[in-house]
């Protein structure tokens, strides 16, 4: 559940209108792609009230980039649906100030850069300068000490940092698994397949599901929820990873996934979000037996529409 703390120096370089709301793309490519990892967990903070006082630059409001008309609708859109926890002080631990701590880079106060690491964050930053180029940064920390003689401590700290999506695919992994975990211990709190249902677009944002599966979900005994939870978790990040081009006929799956065999397809015709019946034959199994789900691929959208979940079709 990455939180992503807005480097506010380098918002502070004076540069062409056009080439900082290049940057700005930039930027908010690298944050979609954190948030295509673990969207449920992504956060952008940053030192202002909120994200839309942002200034990117001297003289240069968030509203230029976001009214210009070479600015990606698609990115705009995104971005004001991110959860926007502004200003920084937002997300500290309750009753914490961190008043004994501080951050420098190149002889700067960075208090932005200084919280990703004190939270475990990533440091976002505009790409105007090449020092903020790159994936991670080293920083100087000053901690205030009990030693009478020395009165702080200065050690140097890296932190995980990105201003292009490219920077992203170095913390992938990192990423991949906070979002893994957190996804796991909400699955293992569940207790009905309604619950289960409810988490879907939390939880497993890049599958899609039939109108009618939300029943069968309802219908799931408790002993399946975990389970079923945990192919869903497997599917989204098959999906998540999916390039059809690369891997035209379906994505490298993470279990035993298979279509059905020729005799059995007559079971998997289930009704499509547009009304029309389609075949479902691509399936999982998940324990204990005979649990089953049914999906279709969907290549043009590079994931995949779930339509039923329960026992095996054809077992009474």
């Amino acid at each position: 559940m990455p939180q992503l703390f807005l480097n506010e120096k380098s918002c502070e370089t004076t540069a062409e209108p056009d080439r900082v709301n290049r940057a700005m793309t930039e930027m908010v490519e690298a944050v979609l792609a954190v948030a295509a990892v673990d969207r449920p967990g992504t956060a952008l903070i940053t030192q202002a009230d909120s994200l839309l006082a942002l200034q990117l630059a001297p003289g240069h409001p968030i509203g230029r980039w976001m009214g210009a008309p070479d600015t990606d609708e698609v990115l705009r859109v995104r971005l004001k649906r991110l959860d926007d926890r502004s200003p920084y002080r937002t997300v500290f631990p309750e009753g914490e100030t961190f008043s004994d701590v501080g951050y420098q880079h190149d002889g700067e106060t960075v208090e932005g850069l200084g919280y990703a690491h004190l939270l475990g964050g990533v440091g976002i930053s505009l790409p105007l300068e090449a020092r903020w180029d790159t994936d991670r940064i080293t920083l100087v920390q000053e901690r205030l000490t009990d030693d009478e003689e020395t009165g702080s401590l200065r050690t140097e700290v890296e932190v995980r940092h990105s201003a292009r999506a490219q920077h992203v695919d170095t913390h992938r992994t990192w990423i991949e698994r906070g979002a893994n975990t957190a996804r796991q211990k909400a699955v293992e709190s569940l207790r009905s397949g309604i619950e289960l249902w409810a988490r879907c677009p939390e939880l497993f944002p890049r599958l899609q599901f039939t109108p009618d599966s939300e029943q069968y979900f309802a219908e799931l005994a408790e002993v399946w929820v975990r389970p079923v939870g945990e192919r869903l978790g497997e599917l989204q990040d098959a999906v998540s990873d999916w390039d059809p081009e690369e891997h035209p006929i379906a994505p490298q799956w993470r279990s035993y996934v298979r279509t059905e065999f020729e005799t059995r397809r007559k079971l998997c015709w289930f009704t499509d979000t547009d009304g029309e019946n389609r075949l479902f034959d691509w399936h999982c199994d998940f324990l204990p037996k005979p649990g089953r789900m049914h999906f279709r691929l969907l290549h043009e959208e590079r994931t995949l529409r779930i339509a039923y979940v329960g026992r095996k079709l054809g077992n009474k």
